[in-house]
């Protein structure tokens, strides 16, 4: 006969309660056992001294009859002193699943589309933006040289003052646009 010291759950519903006992290891889980060597109890603190109660004498005792305790009922022997247990690894842990992983490859590719998509509207955006600035400094200038010689015969300071006027607000359009 297999002996193991486990957990027998009791309480309410959402209200767990259990006990460490001892029994076969074919009974079912809150079925029969041979012996009730402690109590625990997950709703109080950690830090509660209530929390887990046992029976040092007779946990030892059925460590030395051969009980092989659960992992759970062997943390709680290491914590009170009873049994020692080696800690584990598990470098897995905190390494996303498969399709975690797949899904974070699929909204990267997403992203970086996304990121190409932008980079070349804007640079296809800038090249309209200076095509059009390019094309209104020339209309500028050409209205500029036109309206010069007629008026270089009225006064010789007005048309500097007039083209620097009317150059302006063709800047300011461009600069507008291109913002």
């Amino acid at each position: 006969m297999a002996v193991a010291i486990r957990l027998s759950r009791g309480g309410a519903k959402k209200r767990p309660y259990y006990r460490i006992v001892v029994s076969d290891t074919r009974s079912p889980r809150d079925g029969k056992y041979l012996e009730q060597i402690g109590t625990y109890n997950p709703m109080l603190p950690k830090d509660s001294g209530e929390r887990v109660k046992l029976n040092e004498d007779r946990a030892r005792h059925w460590l030395s009859v051969g009980a092989k305790p659960t992992d759970r009922v062997h943390r709680f022997f290491d914590a009170a002193g009873i049994l020692e247990r080696a800690p584990r690894n598990n470098p897995k842990k905190g390494e996303p699943g498969d399709a975690a992983k797949e899904r974070a490859e699929e909204k990267a590719a997403k992203l970086a589309e996304a990121e190409e998509a932008a980079a070349a509207a804007e640079a296809v955006e800038v090249e309209a933006v200076t095509e059009e600035a390019a094309a209104e400094e020339a209309s500028a200038e050409e209205v500029a040289a036109e309206e010069a010689p007629a008026e270089e015969a009225a006064a010789e300071e007005a048309p500097a003052e007039e083209a620097a006027a009317e150059e302006a607000p063709a800047e300011e359009a461009a600069e507008e646009k291109a913002e």
